[in-house]
């Protein structure tokens, strides 16, 4: 059985400070988690909860007090995880005097790509994140939309299974965001495994599947987006409106939506309230047994942003 991508075990780290080091700052406090293969990975926190160290540990440029860290099976850090990862870091800097075609043959020496291979890779790069005809371009006059377009391009050289992208779309127009959030998704559907580290929840909500919180270096919460944000046993129906008996009706457990309109002038909204399943379908029978048309009915979602603030800002000891 093929190892996952990322495994976290026990990852904890220490800073030390102080004029003899004798006093700590503790960045991550016995973090574990796993991101399969294939999977668009959200990692969340405020400011200070150890994101950046985190990815900083994964990456290999942080060793941790305690705990393990694997890519692929291979200790973070080894040769043999760094390279199979590809990383855009948050306000990545670029030699403005170098066009976009000297940046990428740069940072592939880096990474070791063969001459051969950046030859053929990065015309099809450009061309693939929409910066073809610009390779003759000078960074500088870039936008900030193309200089993360850029950064995608450097990180994909070396043709990673493993992508690390730290605030891809922070300061992108809305255009440009959508742009790179359809370029991820079409690299997760080659295969390729994405850790995205965002402050932009609406964006982590549209493309992952997974995510994990962070709160003062503890991990707090893991799983998939729709499972963290169900508001439990409450779904969302929309049915032709109900007559007057079922309305009044007090064994019921239906009430009008509180907000947002009916997709169409003969339907209406409404909440259902079911503690199980046959609960639910008794409901649902007892509305077609009074000829109500149901349109849909979807479990109720609240925002991931509204879930990430519910979270944070709990008391410390829930």
């Amino acid at each position: 059985m093929a190892p996952p991508a990322l495994s976290v075990s026990s990852l904890s780290k220490t800073y030390r400070t102080g004029l003899l080091r004798r006093s700590g700052v503790q960045a991550l406090d016995g973090v574990s988690l796993t991101v399969e293969e294939g999977a668009i990975f959200g990692l969340l926190g405020p400011n200070g909860a150890g994101k950046t160290t985190l990815v900083k540990t994964l990456l290999g440029l942080v060793h941790p007090t305690g705990g393990t860290a694997r890519l692929f099976g291979a200790p973070a850090g080894t040769p043999a995880a760094r390279q199979r990862i590809g990383f855009v870091p948050e306000n990545h800097r670029f030699p403005g005097f170098f066009t976009a075609t000297e940046t990428l043959h740069a940072y592939g020496r880096l990474a070791d790509v063969p001459r051969t291979a950046r030859a053929e890779r990065i015309p099809a790069l450009l061309d693939r994140l929409d910066l073809d005809g610009r390779g003759d371009s000078k960074v500088k006059t870039f936008s900030k939309g193309m200089l993360q377009r850029l950064g995608l391009a450097q990180a994909l050289l070396n043709e990673p299974d493993l992508l690390f992208l730290d605030e891809p779309t922070g300061g992108v127009d809305p255009v440009g965001r959508r742009a790179i959030r359809d370029i991820v998704v079409e690299l997760r559907d080659e295969g390729k495994t994405i850790f995205l580290n965002s402050h932009l929840l609406s964006e982590v909500e549209k493309v992952c599947s997974q995510i994990a919180i962070l709160r003062d270096g503890s991990l707090v919460r893991q799983g998939r987006v729709e499972t963290l944000t169900a508001v439990e046993r409450v779904y969302d129906l929309v049915a032709t409106p109900l007559p007057a008996a079922l309305r009044e009706a007090p064994d019921l457990p239906l009430s009008s939506a509180p907000s947002g309109s009916a997709p169409a002038p003969d339907l209406a909204r409404y909440r259902v309230r079911a503690e199980d399943r046959a609960t639910l379908n008794a409901v649902l029978d007892r509305l077609r047994g009074a000829d109500v048309q149901i349109e849909s009915i979807t479990p109720l979602r609240q925002s991931l942003e509204d879930y990430f603030i519910d979270v944070v800002d709990a008391p410390r000891d829930s």
